[in-house]
Formats: structure tokens, sequence, C-alpha cells
């Protein structure tokens, strides 16, 4: 399936010229395979669902897949966090241990890695290359079910270069605009959000 996957998204891109051209992967045997194909044919995003896929991302076969994204710095959009519902390759851990084996991954952690904020967080300050995307953080919705640790904004603060917006727009309980306030809302200034909502996205994509 995401083979087909990556086959669709490639049509798709190569008709609509606002979009990125993105890809997934799974973990099969046939995955290096396909992802070498993906990045060949132009990709410039991976989105990867731990959670939803149930697997192991360090899982050995993903190990060339994961080498190909490494050696061409192709970001991954990566849900792992155990937020709403903790999976059984969710945490902190099974991340961790990935990039003991691949440190210059460029991984996006979606949701900051909720309900582990500050454990993703951690991740991001010591990997060169991991960076957290704002989906749903600091919400009204989220912050009534998980809300952010206190202090945590301040890390946000301090990881300016790393944070990247993310909106999961349009399947959202709440309206696209109100993911722009939460951040506004964070008082962490001009200069941050210009970075969150511009720049740190179009370096990770190459459009700067």
């Amino acid at each position: 399936m995401a083979a087909w996957l990556n086959a669709w998204c490639a049509d798709f891109a190569a008709r609509v010229p606002d979009a990125v051209h993105c890809a997934t992967l799974y973990a099969e045997p046939d995955a290096p395979a396909y992802v070498r194909s993906a990045v060949e044919s132009g990709a410039r995003l991976f989105k990867v669902h731990v959670q939803v896929g149930e697997f192991a991302p360090d899982d050995p076969m993903l190990d060339d897949a994961w080498d190909t994204l490494q050696q061409n710095q192709i970001p991954v959009v990566i849900h792992c966090g155990s937020g709403p519902h903790p999976g059984t390759h969710t945490g902190v851990p099974p991340i961790r241990r990935l990039l003991t084996r691949f440190p210059r991954l460029t991984l996006v952690i979606a949701h900051a890695g909720l309900p582990e904020y500050d454990e993703f967080a951690d991740l991001a300050t010591e990997f060169a290359n991991v960076h957290l995307d704002t989906t749903m953080v600091g919400t009204d919705f989220t912050e009534s079910m998980a809300p952010m640790p206190p202090g945590y904004p301040a890390r946000l603060r301090d990881l300016q270069d790393k944070v990247v917006l993310g909106s999961d727009f349009p399947n959202i309980p709440y309206p696209y605009a109100h993911q722009i306030e939460a951040l506004d809302r964070l008082d962490l200034g001009a200069d941050w959000m210009r970075s969150v909502l511009w720049h740190n996205g179009a370096r990770l994509l190459g459009l700067t």
C-alpha cells in the first residue's frame, strides 16, 4: 500500500504545482526499494505514523530506508508520541534508538510528541536535525486533555529554529485560525512566529 500511495502522491504533485511531493513508508521488506524510488523521483517530505501503522520505527527492515533518507536529508514528519492514545511502539525510547543508529536523520515530531512534550524537546535539543511540529499544540482542545507542562513555552522559545508549523487542517475540531492564535498567545515574539510559520518549514523543504 505504501508504494501505491507514493505513486499516487507523485502523480498528484506532478499535476498540482503548489503541492509538495510527499511519500511514506512501512516496515516491510520492499521499503528500502520504494523509498529510494520515491527519493529519486523527487519526494521532498515523508510522513510516517507509528501508531496507525503499528510498527517499530527502529525495525531493522527499515535500516536501508532510513539510511537513504538520512543521506539525502529528506525531512520525515513522524507521529510517534503517545497521544491521543498510546500504541505498542509510541513514545521516546523507539525514536531514541532510531536516532542512535541514524543520528543525522531529519525528523519532525508530529504534535511535538504530546503528551511527552519535554522528552521529545530533549531529543530536539540533543540531535541536530530533530524538529517539533505544532499541530494541535496549545489549542483549547489539546490543553483540556494534554496540557503543556510548566515552563514548556520557554523550551519552544529556546528551540526557535526547530519548531515547525503543523495544523492537520482540515481534520481538526476547531478553525484553522485557532492554531495560529494558540501559538501567538504563547507570547514568544514576532521573530519566533516568523520562524515557526515560515522560515523553518521553508528551509526543511529547500525553498530558501
